[in-house]
């Protein structure tokens, strides 16, 4: 009943570079950054991660296979 919340990973999606670009979503007022991946087509951004620091961004570039340098900034 008391005690910490056990962390709930979330399901990780294969990633298509077809169909879709690695993107980080960041917040113009806030400095929040997300990283995902949009659509090409419809324009949809799917979250993968929330990016605090370069250690995150690491993380998901090896998690997805991504380059740093594949990467664009959405504001």
């Amino acid at each position: 009943m008391f005690g910490r919340k056990k962390k709930q990973h979330t399901e990780m999606k294969p990633y298509d570079s077809e169909k879709q670009m690695p993107v980080i979503r960041a917040s113009i007022c806030t400095g929040e950054q997300v990283a995902g991946f949009k659509d090409r087509e419809s324009g949809k951004f799917e979250e993968a991660m929330l990016i605090r620091g370069e250690g995150d961004l690491q993380e998901f570039c090896s998690r997805y296979g991504v380059n740093k340098e594949d990467i664009k900034k959405v504001w």
